[in-house]
């Protein structure tokens, strides 16, 4: 009989959902890590009591009353409502798209006027199919919200130009008629209070938990710990890259503390000029309406993933996902491996879907 029932390779959100619901089921569980710290991307780090988002902002948000029944079951979430604000060559847009932004766009005050001016430069592109995505994104919102909102970010998040860019990364972009600045449509959101590690610390709270240890050092022998395995890691670094390597984007962060009490008013700001080296400034005491005489900001940077940087965006596109589907082949052969997560999936998941997949399979732990 071996020690454990579950060796869980990687202690980000789906290592640790899988834990605390197995755990709760009497399993056994060995939850290892290769960082020296548990929570994967959501970790955050308390400086001077403000909690910092070490790996990027991360809002909690769904539609899904289990999934936020569950999270609150854990711990108790703030009222955080997300409302990004993007700053073009000096002046400031709210964010999404929607009667705010039309009125510091073009002045109008009317769904109708904005309704109007959007689709008379939408005229443009009609009858053509877009054959990249600067092209898409003109059929969908108009030239203005492209060059000032879409255009810069979009080139800076992928390291490459928009008219270079399938047009199907952009399926869709949302327009609001509304005066209504909040980000997300689900029903419900917020932040833990005290941040993700709280929420992270009580669902790995009857697990062990080893850190700073690299699986495929000695995979063997982790292997032969537990009955079975679940896998959060990359699936073409567990294939050995038996068929070569999946692309990812990478991130990069600056952190600044400063000595005044608030830098830009806002958690999330976008700059979305192409000329502006990183793609946003988190200020991370907003996120939990911080009242601290000093204050922590981050600036992103995004660039091409290489061996050793931390993968953070699938690349999506027809080639990657191709590969993905030989990877996602030999995992169906694996009867004793559980994939599951962002990387195993080798797809952009928000929180709340890395946590509905694994209460999709509650049943089966």
């Amino acid at each position: 009989m071996k020690k454990y029932d579950y060796l869980i390779v990687g202690a980000g959100l789906y290592g640790a959902t899988f834990a605390h619901l197995a755990s709760k089921k009497g399993k056994r569980c060995l939850v290892i890590d290769k960082r020296n710290h548990v929570g994967g991307n959501l970790f955050c780090e308390n400086i001077d009591g403000i909690n910092v988002h070490k790996y990027g902002a991360h809002i909690f948000h769904t539609s899904d009353k289990k999934i936020w029944e569950y999270v609150n079951s854990l711990v108790e979430f703030n009222r955080y409502t997300n409302s990004p604000v993007a700053n073009y060559k000096g002046h400031l847009y709210n964010l999404p798209f929607n009667m705010n932004t039309f009125y510091q766009l073009w002045g109008v005050k009317t769904p109708a006027e904005a309704a109007a001016e959007i689709e008379k430069q939408r005229k443009k592109m009609e009858g053509k199919e877009p054959s990249n995505l600067e092209e898409q994104a003109i059929s969908l919102v108009g030239r203005d919200i492209y060059e000032k909102l879409i255009k810069g970010y979009t080139e800076k998040q992928w390291g490459r130009s928009c008219t270079d860019l399938p047009a199907f990364i952009i399926k869709r972009l949302p327009v609001r008629f509304t005066f209504d600045n909040n980000y997300f449509n689900d029903k419900y959101q917020g932040i833990p209070i005290g941040g993700y590690n709280v929420l992270i610390d009580k669902m790995l709270a009857d697990a062990d938990v080893k850190l700073g240890v690299d699986y495929f050092s000695d995979k063997e022998s982790f292997d032969s710990m537990a009955e079975k395995i679940v896998f959060t890691g990359m699936i073409d670094e567990y294939f050995g890259y038996c068929f070569g390597k999946l692309e990812y984007r990478t991130l990069r962060f600056e952190q600044e503390r400063l000595e005044i009490p608030n830098y830009q008013g806002n958690a999330v700001v976008n700059y979305t000029e192409r000329e502006v080296p990183f793609t946003r400034i988190i200020e991370h005491k907003h996120f939990e309406f911080g009242e601290q005489p000093h204050t922590v900001i981050t600036r992103e940077y995004s660039s091409e993933w290489s061996d050793g940087a931390e993968p953070y965006y699938p690349v999506n596109d027809n080639k990657n996902n191709t590969l993905y589907e030989k990877y996602a082949e030999l995992a169906k052969g694996c009867e004793n491996v559980i994939f599951g997560g962002r990387l195993a999936a080798y797809k952009y998941y928000d929180m709340h879907h890395v946590i509905g997949q694994v209460l999709q399979i509650e049943d089966k732990i």
